[in-house]
């Protein structure tokens, strides 16, 4: 076994991404906090903004979460005021989420959110189309579904 020197933190693509990611969190943070939001239910909300009315396992399936950490989060969420939650008459297994009127009322003043990140990145959209896409087929390839579109 070789020994090239030491396992840099700084030279692992893991790390800036989880670095990356952490940044993220911390820039979307003064967006969502005046609204009671956390960044992963800004992320419900932006599915359920794309198509209302999903099941618990949709949503997970979409954000890549397992009911056991997307339950909870959906009752806090509930019990806010940002979605309802209700079984679906066909299969009572399955439970439904919905928007709330105060969903709704924030869907339009969420638009500027991702124009203020991307100012905050220094970045236009023509900038962070490459990026995503890359990450978007890294990510795929790691889920071991390469054949898929994301």
């Amino acid at each position: 076994m070789g020994d090239e020197g030491p396992m840099r933190l700084q030279d692992h693509l893991c790390f800036a991404i989880y670095a990356a990611a952490h940044a993220f969190g911390q820039a979307y943070r003064p967006h969502l906090e005046p609204h009671g939001l956390t960044y992963p239910q800004y992320l419900v909300l932006l599915q359920l903004w794309e198509r209302d009315d999903r099941t618990v396992r949709e949503l997970g399936d979409g954000l890549f979460l397992d009911s056991g950490t997307l339950t909870p989060m959906l009752k806090r969420m509930e019990a806010a005021g940002w979605v309802s939650r209700r079984r679906d008459p066909r299969d009572e297994r399955v439970v439904r989420v919905t928007l709330t009127p105060r969903a709704e009322a924030l869907r339009l003043p969420a638009r500027a959110i991702p124009e203020a990140l991307g100012c905050a990145a220094q970045m236009t959209e023509a900038d962070m189309a490459p990026l995503r896409e890359g990450l978007t087929l890294l990510a795929t390839r790691l889920r071991g579904r390469d054949d898929e579109a994301a």
